[in-house]
Parts: structure tokens; C-alpha cells; sequence
């Protein structure tokens, strides 16, 4: 069974130096029908300004990965991490029993692109941790290559939840097949492009949860990247 979100019903939050495409309620924007998805609870497509972005704020029980698209992001944290992301990077911070940060667009003439997903933790008020890990981009091509996981490798952000995070680079036409353990739950979000699963096309900036789905072929319908996430 697949639920679409289209691109075209999502809210848009257009502060002039941040516009932000959520998936899921978020701030100011509530709905009370679109409030997460298994331990997903955030799904932001965020363009933030040069030089521009979020000052220090806190956080809790929460697992928080930040993908890089397009810029670099600047993250500084009261854990004493201060590091510098871009295309091909990824970070990930637990939240656990608290932790306060920044995160700016550290160009002064770039807009950055980045996707924020948060996730429920296993355990809640754990000691909270911070990590970047780099994925060499080549292998995302048609192949879904893991960036952050519960079984983590060299080049795999590692995180407190069942769960892994896939990223794909698609040529037109070309498939690609996922096999999910039983129970799991599957989230795909289109990047870039236009993809075909179960029936259905999905376009850049659309949603799709999937449940009972063992198998799930994907199909470029035109040069597509793309986003998968395997969840409890």
C-alpha cells in the first residue's frame, strides 16, 4: 500500500532568506493528518540564503540528520563540534538529553539546499552525540548507496533507530529493486526527476509512504534522484 504526497499540496514557509517545503507538521504549519511517518516525525526540503540560517537553539530525543544538496551548511554545537558539510557529506546529531546548535549557510553568495529529517529515538534521554561522514557520490549511480544507518560502515553516518537512509542517482529507464524485511516500513522522496513505483509516477519534491510492500522496483522515467528510507 502506497500513500502519495504530492509536491503540489505541500505547504511552502517563505521567510525571504529560508523557504522551506515540509512533508510533515513543522512549526507554524500544522496538520493534523500529516504529523510523521513510522519514527519520521520531520521532512524538510530547506533553500536558506547566503549567510543566512538558524541560531542557537535546543533540542532533545530526537535523531537529526541534515543531507547537503546543494551549498555548504556551517553546524557548531555546544558538544564543541564546529564542521563544514557539503554535496556528498552527511551529518547526524542525537539530540538525546539535550544539545543546543547553529546551522548557517556558510557561503556568502551560494544559496544551500539541504534536506532536514528527524526521526524518534530507540531510547530517550541517551547522551547526545554529533558525526559527519563523506560518501564518494559516484556510487550513487543506479545503486542505492546507504549514507546513514543502524549498522554503520567507513563512510555510513551512524544512528540511534532501526533504519536506514539510501540515496540513488537513476538513469531514464533504468530499474532498480529494493527488498524490505517483513514489517519494515518504506519512504521514498523524489530530489530531482521523475520515478515510477508501484503504479504510480512520482516527480521531484513528491512523497510516497509504503507499507506491506516487501519488493518495490523503481524506475527512472526520466534521470532521477532520489531518496529511500527503510523504517521500523
Amino acid at each position: 500500500m502506497m500513500n502519495l504526497f504530492p509536491a503540489s499540496e505541500r505547504h511552502v514557509a517563505d521567510l525571504g532568506w529560508l523557504r522551506s517545503y515540509p512533508a510533515y507538521s513543522f512549526g507554524g504549519y500544522q496538520d493534523a493528518n500529516r504529523t510523521g511517518f513510522s519514527v519520521m516525525r520531520v521532512c524538510n526540503d530547506d533553500y536558506i540564503a547566503p549567510g543566512r540560517g538558524f541560531g542557537a537553539h535546543p533540542h532533545s530525543d530526537m535523531e537529526i540528520v541534515s543531507i547537503v544538496l546543494n551549498g555548504r551548511i556551517r553546524h557548531e554545537d555546544n558538544l564543541g563540534n564546529r564542521v563544514v558539510s557539503s554535496f556528498g557529506e552527511v551529518q547526524r546529531m542525537s539530540a538525546g538529553s539535550g544539545v543546543i546548535h547553529t546551522e548557517f549557510n556558510d557561503s556568502d553568495d551560494e544559496e544551500l539546499r539541504l534536506l532536514q529529517l528527524w526521526f524518534m529515538p530507540k531510547q530517550r534521554g541517551a547522551a547526545p552525540s554529533y558525526e559527519a561522514k563523506s560518501f564518494d557520490t559516484g556510487k550513487l549511480h543506479n545503486a542505492l548507496l546507504p549514507v546513514v544507518s543502524d549498522k554503520p560502515s567507513a563512510h555510513t553516518a551512524s544512528i540511534a533507530q532501526s533504519m536506514t537512509i539510501y540515496l540513488s542517482k537513476l538513469d531514464r529507464d533504468q530499474p532498480i529493486r529494493y527488498e524490505a524485511a517483513e514489517g519494515r516500513n518504506l519512504f521514498v522522496y523524489v530530489i530531482e526527476g521523475k520515478l515510477a513505483t508501484l503504479g504510480h509516477s512520482l516527480t521531484a519534491m513528491d512523497t510516497a509512504e509504503i507499507e506491506r510492500e516487501r519488493e518495490l522496483t523503481l524506475t527512472a522515467e526520466e534521470d532521477a534522484f532520489f531518496m529511500l528510507v527503510d523504517l521500523p
